[in-house]
């Protein structure tokens, strides 16, 4: 029993930790922090100083947050301990973050690193459009939804008249509802409709307008193909991992124990967030981390376009038409929130995430 509650509340919280100290690293050099600076910079001592102070109070506010989530997991034995640790982990994260970003804008505007540069936008006109879609690559995800609907239909004439759709923290029972298609089936509704999200992101992903260094355009884009080819693979197979995690928590519903164990039902969903870690520290946001072949460096530099980015997370620029841009803290992409259909889309999909729990349930 220790064990499973170990496992519980250690996984989500030291991944969040994990992937907050390696960000820093994650992020396209040119970027420190989402300030854009010239490639110059990009070893400059105090840019390496707020690394080295954002990991330091990450990595020992964060550990000794874990640890206590933890003792305190053991004790009281509640599954919402590690939901408070994750929390918890945010509000150490998002100051560290503000206050090395802070410092870098700074410096940047005190010294005028953009002085005497030329700035430019480079495009990659020779990237393949579209690129085929990695059908092979789907097939997990699939089999598992297909396996869900299987297993559903041949349970579903046995299921007890009441089935149980929510559990509390400790793990009883506290929601149930008549046994009908949708009650039985809602879940699987789901799992439907994110095989359908993750295949669609597959599809669209490698066609977002990439972030290439002018200095170097061919090496970068070089970089940029091959991260966008690996990505969609990876996100097929964390749509996979998803599935799993959505039949292990309807076979629950099916089965009708009188208490349930959270920890095997979102160990899936962990291990795809683990292996989606270990692809962000191998490529970086990008493929800036990948290596690649010699290009004698050219005049130019990135256009500093700090002011469309609020707190280096948010893109908002209503002359740029695209939708997505790639992001500056973090790995893929994200809005441009100066989009009117960016926009649109962003109120439909927090729409369906508060509209979907409620139907299903």
């Amino acid at each position: 029993m220790i064990g499973v509650i170990v496992l519980r509340d250690l996984l989500a919280p030291v991944l969040l930790l994990a992937s907050a100290w390696v960000m820093p690293s994650v992020a396209k050099p040119t970027v420190p922090f989402g300030v854009r600076v010239p490639p110059e910079r990009v070893r400059d001592p105090l840019i390496a100083e707020q690394r080295r102070i954002y990991r330091w109070w990450v990595g020992v506010a964060g550990s000794a947050l874990v640890v206590a989530g933890l003792i305190v997991g053991v004790v009281v034995q509640q599954v919402l301990v590690p939901v408070l640790v994750v929390v918890a982990l945010l509000g150490v994260v998002a100051p560290a973050y503000v206050r090395a970003r802070a410092v870098i804008r700074s410096a940047k505007r005190r010294e005028d690193w953009y002085q005497g540069l030329r700035q430019t936008v480079t495009a990659d006109t020779s990237r393949v459009t579209r690129p085929p879609f990695p059908w092979l690559w789907a097939v997990p995800a699939l089999l598992v939804l297909a396996a869900t609907v299987a297993l559903g239909v041949v349970r579903y004439p046995d299921l007890p008249a009441t089935l149980a759709l929510h559990y509390t923290a400790s793990g009883a029972p506290d929601r149930t509802a008549a046994k009908s298609v949708g009650s039985a089936f809602g879940l699987v509704f789901v799992q439907a409709g994110l095989t359908v999200l993750f295949c669609v992101l597959a599809y669209v992903a490698p066609r977002f307008r990439p972030d290439l260094d002018p200095a170097r355009p061919k090496a970068s884009a070089g970089q940029y193909r091959r991260f966008a080819a690996t990505l969609p693979r990876l996100l097929l197979l964390f749509g996979a991992c998803v599935n799993l995690t959505i039949a292990l928590a309807a076979e629950q519903i099916w089965s009708a124990p009188a208490s349930i164990s959270v920890a095997p039902i979102i160990l899936p969903t962990l291990v795809g967030v683990a292996g989606l870690l270990v692809f962000a520290v191998r490529y970086g946001q990008g493929g800036s981390r990948l290596e690649t072949a010699d290009e004698p460096p050219r005049d130019a530099v990135e256009r500093d376009d700090d002011r469309f980015w609020k707190g280096g997370l948010l893109y908002v620029n209503r002359a740029d038409h695209a939708v997505f841009v790639p992001k500056r803290f973090g790995i893929g992409w994200t809005l441009n929130f100066g989009n009117p259909v960016a926009i649109s889309g962003f109120v439909v999909l927090i729409a369906a995430v508060i509209t979907v729990p409620l139907v299903v349930g």
